[in-house]
């Protein structure tokens, strides 16, 4: 029983470390292990191809519960927690997907592009001199929701925000739509952006002709 657990765990551990903890000796665990497989060895080896069987038709990205209801409905006798040993003696995984993370900029485009005013000035000396925009995504039930903010770099707070399903141009006018309803500067103003084609100059012309600015 102890040289079959270590057989099983020997892919978590070394089995130096295994024979130590179960007080048995290396050679004795080895001289085991190639020994002529019994009726139960052989029923584990062939448990184990089966599970690699339905683990890659998987795609490899079967976890145990998953194999085991493969096997199951392929008529392999097995439990769950079997199922689950040998996967984790055999380093036996499912593969991880990469999680989806949306971008939020896109610079590779033929759109006019504006000059960097700003120029890490980021200390104006009155409120609604600058103002710079920039879009994130929130993870909900429902999906991603995308979110735009204008900031005003003085008071260092948000004068204008949109929300959408979807990241498009509209986005980021629609908070700058509502900084400019909000807050009507009178004055010089430098609005600064990154240089995604979500913020095309035509897009925000329209915007400032549409507020009369």
């Amino acid at each position: 029983m102890k040289f079959a657990f270590i057989r099983d765990h020997r892919g978590e551990s070394p089995v130096e470390a295994l024979c130590r903890v179960l007080r048995v000796s290396r050679g004795g665990f080895y001289a085991w292990a190639r020994r002529p497989p019994g009726p139960a060895e052989t029923r584990r080896t062939r448990l184990v191809e089966e599970i690699r069987r339905a683990h890659e038709e998987g795609r490899r990205a079967y976890g145990s519960p998953r194999v085991h209801r493969a096997l199951r409905a392929s008529g392999v006798a097995c439990r769950e927690n079997t199922v689950a040993k040998l996967m984790r003696a055999e380093g036996i995984r499912a593969r991880t997907r990469r999680p989806f993370r949306p971008a939020t900029t896109d610079s590779r485009h033929d759109r006019p592009v504006a000059a960097n005013v700003l120029g890490r000035q980021f200390y104006p000396d009155r409120r609604d001199a600058v103002w710079t925009a920039d879009i994130t995504y929130i993870p909900t039930a429902e999906g991603w929701l995308y979110l735009a903010v204008v900031l005003d770099l003085f008071s260092r707070r948000v004068v204008g925000w949109a929300t959408a399903e979807a990241l498009h141009a509209d986005l980021p006018c629609a908070a700058l739509q509502m900084a400019l309803g909000h807050r009507r500067p009178g004055g010089e103003l430098l609005h600064h952006s990154d240089r995604g084609a979500q913020y095309a100059r035509s897009s925000y012309r329209q915007v400032l002709a549409d507020s009369g600015i």
